[in-house]
């Protein structure tokens, strides 16, 4: 939900009918700092202020800049058309835009205090401010929402610090319970990505994604396959890849999964909750502008196109800052932040098609309407999967893993 108080529709049927139940699937993205900076008019030229903070998407950029008719046009070229129809937008149900001007969630959602406060008074802000965003998304009559990587924390995993250890959390601990009674509440599916503390094994940490059950019960829970090395972002210090495979959540809402974060590289990664059946995969995660803005737009798409599913890309938002600085290991100066988290999350559909992204500044709440018939109708029309050959996939990794792999090259 940008600050017009609109959501993002990806239709695929006329008028908006279904022939199976469809699912409003919600990304919420979250910030650290400054969330107040908005779109300015110069007053003297009309044009966008020379400032980052201006440049809150692509797409309002160019809305702002370009006539109406092309616009529209560029619209069509960059966000690709719908099942066959322009995504549209619909405005939100008038309660639910004044319960956003209240708690500025249009303005991706904060971490609210300093990372130098106490750590539970941290938490327990997160959690009131997202509480909020819950409201306002049951509200709104989402059916599944995920929340972002590490929600309940700053993303503090580079500094090597093991006091944020203190975060972890048991899977029915303190988070969970929270949004248990949310679930209940609205009726919705909700995914928890948390760090959790896994008392049975010698309270061992991992990423874990918890998915919530509409009447509040625990369906399972997903641990991070993919840990990365590169840049400050080398969270090895705190958990290590997750063992839980690639499992599908059959949901009344429909089948779901979770990619956590850096898992997004690896084509192997997403082709594997396809192939359990995914028709919904959430990819929350936590990565800055220097290191993978432009690789962003792109590789949810990708993953949607190639693996005819829905994806929602999740991504903070804002500048976290931490107590003492830390490096690296790669010659620069040491730093107390890993650079701006530029948000930007978008959910992208089977067809190609997407929605617009959110704020790369700003707090928000991303609402689309999907039609799940749209995953089936696709492989049909592309049969991606009926043309592949895992046979030759599974033979040349099968060589590829030994140690005696000689690659195939014809010189």
């Amino acid at each position: 939900m940008g600050e017009n108080g609109e959501m993002s529709r990806l239709k695929t049927r006329e008028h908006g009918e279904m022939t199976r139940p469809g699912a409003a699937a919600a990304a919420s993205a979250s910030s650290s700092s400054s969330s107040d900076a908005l779109v300015k008019e110069n007053s003297v030229s009309g044009s966008i202020k020379d400032s980052p903070e201006t440049l809150d998407s692509l797409h309002r950029l160019l809305e702002f800049h370009l006539p109406a008719p092309v616009f529209e046009e560029v619209s069509r070229l960059l966000l690709g058309l719908n099942g066959g129809k322009v995504v549209a937008k619909f405005p939100l149900p008038e309660v639910v835009g004044g319960m956003a001007s209240t708690s500025k969630f249009d303005i991706q959602n904060s971490i609210v205090l300093p990372t130098t406060d106490p750590l539970l008074d941290q938490k327990r802000a997160i959690m009131g401010r997202v509480g909020t965003i819950i409201d306002a998304a049951g509200v709104a009559g989402v059916n599944i929402l995920c929340l972002q990587e590490a929600w309940i924390m700053p993303f503090a995993f580079c500094t090597r610090e093991k006091s944020w250890c203190e975060f972890a959390e048991v899977i029915n601990g303190e988070s969970t319970k929270f949004l248990q009674e949310k679930a209940k509440k609205y009726n919705m599916v909700i995914i928890s990505p948390i760090l959790e503390r896994d008392e049975a094994h010698g309270s061992t940490i991992w990423n874990t994604a918890i998915v919530i059950g509409n009447n509040g019960n625990i369906l399972g829970k997903h641990r991070k396959n993919h840990i990365p090395r590169v840049g400050d972002f080398n969270e090895s210090t705190y958990y290590m890849e997750g063992n839980t495979g690639h499992p599908v959540f059959e949901t009344v809402y429909g089948k779901i999964a979770v990619n956590i974060c850096y898992g997004r590289h690896h084509p192997l990664n997403w082709q594997a909750f396809g192939l359990n059946g995914a028709e919904i995969v959430f990819n929350p995660s936590a990565t800055v502008g220097e290191l993978s803005e432009p690789m962003w737009p792109i590789e949810a798409r990708n993953a949607a196109i190639a693996n005819s599913y829905f994806v929602g890309a999740i991504n903070r938002v804002g500048t976290e800052v931490f107590p003492r600085p830390f490096t690296s290991g790669d010659g620069k100066p040491a730093h107390k932040d890993f650079g701006h988290f530029y948000g930007s999350s978008y959910i992208a559909a089977p067809d190609s098609s997407c929605t617009p992204s959110l704020s790369r500044y700003r707090d928000g709440l991303l609402v689309a309407e999907v039609d799940l018939n749209l995953c089936q109708q696709v492989k049909d029309k592309w049969a991606f999967r009926m043309t592949s050959r895992y046979e030759l996939y599974a033979e040349l990794l099968n060589k590829y893993i030994k140690h005696d792999f000689n690659p195939q090259v014809v010189t």
